[in-house]
């Protein structure tokens, strides 16, 4: 009868009544990253700019050895939760870190609450994500922050008419409509809302009817990896022929494959929370080192998710003395605020939520290569859904 009952987390939790290994002098930061797959190139930066941080700032923290053990999940949920069972039971992670897209994250999120594992999303950007466990934190960012900006921006610099063109799941519904919401009351019209398959995306015909409606600009939502198959394509339908912009979330102009782009996307202005491009000093030396590392690679914003969220767990260590029980960390993980590559940022310490500045950036050429020049700032923005609540 009792075996009827047992759910796998019930298993799991039995399994885990030592708990994480705080007692000992290893702390395991568990990594689920896309390191193969179409988002390959998010979880390829994310690890980059872990493993740099250590580099700069120690392998100890507290008196104790920090160690990452890094997962391929592919950007597959059944895989992150089946890893994510692996690396709290077998490995004793003390903390998860990672979540290439939003599905990833939602699948390992009642692991974190059933084991009481602070877990931290260095990439997925629904909104929604913190609510679904009280151990979840934030260092990427949420669609809507860059959504609204960039919709007031769009209707109060001459773009009336917009098709909007999203990848059809959570985080490209969240754009679609806060972009949607903000532009619209600004006085733009969306003519036309396409959607477009997550996985193996052909853009083509979306692009072609977002042409035919003839729009001054297309906003367009795509997760990172994705951008340069959308440029190419966009060239291939004549779009930028036409005179159609492009605008959006950061995302479509990725730092990692914007030199592929061409000179299509030129101009392109869009909104997000990391260039790098971003005139700081500690920016400056952070691309520096980053390409250094990594062959040349240039950081992009997914990199500095896993950067932040590195620092999230050495301060926080250094608050609970090296004691890994999940509700000391997250105690001290709330609140937080420090100056990262991408500049100031905070994490809310009533959603978990990052805050952070909000760029608007457009795409030129300097020194012979493209970049997201930066070009006005909005200052600590908070996730604007849950503002709303």
């Amino acid at each position: 009868m009792l075996e009827r009952v047992l759910t796998p987390l019930a298993i799991l939790l039995g399994l885990l009544a030592g708990g994480p290994a705080s007692a000992q002098g290893t702390v395991k930061i568990g990594v689920i990253e896309a390191m193969t797959g179409q988002q390959q190139s998010t979880g390829v930066q994310t690890v980059a700019a872990m493993r740099l941080y250590m580099a700069k700032h120690g392998d100890t923290v507290a008196g104790k050895k920090i160690e990452l053990v890094v997962k391929d999940d592919g950007a597959v949920a059944d895989n992150s939760k089946r890893l994510a069972q692996e690396l709290i039971v077998r490995d004793k992670a003390a903390v998860l870190i990672g979540f290439a897209v939003t599905p990833t994250a939602l699948a390992v999120a009642p692991l974190s609450t059933e084991a009481k594992i602070p877990t931290i999303v260095a990439n997925a950007g629904t909104s929604i994500i913190t609510e679904r466990s009280p151990y979840i934190l934030r260092t990427s960012f949420t669609l809507a922050q860059s959504s609204v900006i960039i919709g007031e921006w769009a209707a109060q610099n001459g773009i009336k008419k917009v098709v909007t063109l999203v990848s059809d799941y959570a985080p490209g519904l969240d754009s679609e409509k806060t972009f949607t919401e903000a532009f619209t009351k600004g006085g733009g019209q969306v003519v036309e809302a396409l959607r477009v398959p997550l996985m193996a995306p052909d853009f083509a015909p979306f692009l072609q009817r977002a042409r035919d409606a003839a729009p001054d600009a297309v906003f367009v939502f795509v997760p990172a990896g994705q951008g340069g198959t959308f440029t190419k394509q966009f060239v291939e339908r004549g779009l930028d022929k036409a005179g159609i912009r492009i605008i959006g979330p950061g995302d479509v102009t990725d730092d990692d494959l914007l030199n592929a782009m061409g000179d299509a996307v030129l101009g392109s202005v869009t909104a997000h929370m990391y260039s790098a491009d971003h005139p700081s000093a500690m920016n400056k030396e952070y691309v520096e080192a980053f390409k250094k590392a990594n062959n040349g690679m240039r950081p992009n914003f997914m990199s500095v998710g896993g950067w932040d969220a590195m620092h999230l767990v050495y301060e926080a260590l250094k608050k609970t003395g090296g004691d890994t029980n999940g509700d000391k960390l997250v105690a001290a993980m709330k609140g937080m605020a420090w100056e990262s590559p991408r500049g100031p940022i905070s994490i809310d310490p009533e959603t978990r939520d990052i805050v952070q500045n909000i760029y608007i950036r457009k795409v030129e050429r300097k020194n012979g290569e493209l970049y997201n020049v930066e070009f006005a700032t909005f200052e600590a923005v908070k996730d604007p859904v849950k503002a709303k609540r």
